[in-house]
């Protein structure tokens, strides 16, 4: 068969149809595309990815105190029923299942926050009870997770044990074949005594952890004075709330005045420094043993630190430094006999990570008209407690609605 000669012409003498104009030809749009600005829909883009940041990733919840990955792991290992009394599951098995189900990002991300929140020099509070390596105070990671087990903690079931009463909204999963809780129904305000931290775009957050005790009482306080209709400042609260109480220890420095203006505005420094006490002393030299270092501080990094000055000598007085530690941190640290350990310590506090100093930023997400997403703010000490009672009283009011429903039924039957 002989080969038709091109033209541009088709056999019946039309020309060639084209599906789309010449502009849109060159520049690759179809009917629904239209031109735009680069700028705006970078600016668009951006803007929605922040959002996206802000309120479902980096920072936590004031009334549950959680970041979104952190409440999904906690209510997938509630559905598994991995409580305080039964024994521990791989934790492959808990992430695998967090990110087919809830959470559609890297699986190292989900392990990274289970592994904090079981770490006792991390959280005052742990919420997972972790078993084999989960890192240490010396900056080691964790084993990987087909090595390591989990379960939940006793206080954790204080979170989760209303979720079955129609006491919080849920909402889809991200393909919508499962439901997820917006927010748990703590019975804690875990926000305040584990704290957070975390970056998002444009906005940050790092709240301090507390103690249970003062934040407990504190709250009650506050209650008391709402039913009463009084107010209750920040700065009145310290009196019950003292300060932070960092599971590593550690004295803080900053005045009284100092902590208060924190609570008070939501921001602020707070000088953090280890403690000590004089070990033995013998004829030639003597030793300091420091028992506990400032929050977040990485131990191996402070001894190395602290090794550097001696090598160096910069501080003659101080002759070497040793890890002794165990299951408590003791850094001995070995001086001349006629040093004086004052002037040692401050040029320690100056010169290493042995004072530290702790950015307070009371930001986190509050509740608005719509119950799936939350507003970021930046709260003080009474407005945080404000939040979590009003929450309280929400979910104990919808869990007796829900109580009150189950007895209406029971009795319609008999």
């Amino acid at each position: 068969m002989a080969a038709r000669k091109k033209s541009g012409k088709s056999s019946g003498g039309e020309p060639p149809r084209r599906g789309r104009g010449r502009d849109q030809l060159e520049l690759g749009l179809s009917k629904t595309e239209e031109r735009a600005a680069l700028h705006e829909v970078t600016q668009e883009k951006y803007l929605s990815y922040a959002l996206s940041v802000i309120t479902s990733r980096a920072l936590p919840d004031v009334r549950d105190g959680m970041k979104p990955v952190q409440r999904r792991i906690l209510y997938t290992m509630w559905q598994q029923r991995l409580t305080a009394d039964t024994k521990h599951r791989k934790c492959a098995k808990v992430v695998g299942d967090v990110m087919g189900n809830y959470h559609p990002h890297g699986d190292a991300s989900i392990y990274d926050a289970l592994v904090r929140m079981a770490q006792p020099f991390a959280l005052r509070a742990p919420l997972v009870d972790g078993s084999g390596n989960f890192g240490s105070l010396d900056g080691d990671p964790a084993a990987a997770m087909r090595y390591t087990e989990c379960r939940l903690t006793p206080i954790s079931a204080e979170l989760l044990v209303e979720l079955d009463e129609d006491t919080v909204h849920f909402r889809p999963s991200y393909d919508g074949t499962k439901e997820e809780p917006v927010v748990l129904p703590a019975k804690v305000p875990i926000l305040l005594v584990n704290g957070a931290t975390g970056i998002a775009v444009g906005m940050a957050t790092n709240v301090p952890p507390h103690n249970l005790e003062e934040v407990c009482a504190a709250a009650i306080r506050l209650l008391d004075a709402l039913v009463e209709k009084k107010a209750l400042s920040a700065r009145e609260l310290c009196r019950t709330i003292k300060g932070p109480d960092f599971p590593t220890g550690g004295q803080i420095v900053s005045s009284a005045d100092e902590i208060k203006q924190i609570y008070e505005t939501g921001h602020g420094t707070l000088k953090v420094r280890g403690t000590w006490k004089l070990g033995p002393v013998s004829r030639a030299e003597k030793k300091l043993l420091v028992t506990s270092i400032p929050y977040a501080v990485n131990k191996a990094l402070l001894v190395e630190r602290i090794a550097e000055v001696v090598t160096s000598r910069k501080m003659p007085m101080l002759v070497d430094v040793r890890d002794v530690s165990t299951d408590d941190v003791c850094i001995e640290l070995t001086l001349k006999r006629e040093a004086d350990e004052n002037k040692v310590l401050a040029y320690l506090y100056k010169q290493t990570p042995l004072q530290t100093n702790f950015a307070v930023n009371l930001t986190c997400l509050v509740p608005t008209e719509n119950p799936e997403v939350g507003r970021p703010e930046r709260l003080d000490l009474a407005q945080i407690l404000w939040h979590f009672l009003h929450f309280r009283l929400e979910v104990v009011t919808r869990r007796l609605q829900h109580e009150l429903s189950a007895l209406e039924r029971r009795i319609h039957i008999l």
